[in-house]
């Protein structure tokens, strides 16, 4: 039995894996096995700069593919339906106030494959996400970070669909 650790997903990350990996086996590997004929017919293979291109790129799909195959191996998926609104849990939506800037944020909180601190999604193991993780309407956090201590209060929880 491996220990590896367990990804957590919530169903829209789940899709996002299932698809992209689907993607990569059924379309891109068609592709790149194309180009790599197509180049192989050029003769000559050590001059071939197509041949060369299309062997790396058959590398990476191949290397995401398994990356994408041990993500979905070892996933967990969170029903989002059914999380406790009580307290902040992965797959919850969470209003809070920068309390020294009086600045609201919105974050979702996720699993770490499916992080994202551009688009919203902040992970569990995130120092603002592990801290966050139990808290409820009302509670102030304190969250140290490299930037220093920061504090927030929790505003609202929503389900995040």
């Amino acid at each position: 039995m491996s220990n590896e650790k367990k990804n957590i997903l919530t169903y829209e990350g789940l899709r996002k894996y299932e698809d992209e990996l689907h993607e990569l086996k059924v379309i891109k590997r068609q592709e790149v096995a194309q180009k790599i004929k197509e180049a192989r017919e050029q003769g000559d293979l050590s001059e071939n700069a197509e041949y060369d291109a299309a062997k790396d790129e058959q590398r990476d799909i191949e290397a995401r593919i398994e990356e994408l195959e041990k993500i979905l191996k070892n996933a967990e998926v969170v029903v989002e339906d059914e999380v406790d609104l009580d307290k902040i849990n992965i797959g919850c939506r969470v209003r809070i106030l920068d309390l020294e800037y009086s600045e609201e944020l919105e974050y979702k909180i996720v699993g770490s494959t499916e992080a994202d601190s551009l688009k919203g999604r902040i992970s569990n193991e995130s120092p603002v996400g592990k801290a966050l993780i139990g808290c409820k309407i009302g509670d102030t956090v304190e969250v140290e970070t490299q930037a220093g201590v920061f504090s927030y209060k929790v505003l609202e929880i929503q389900r995040s669909n």
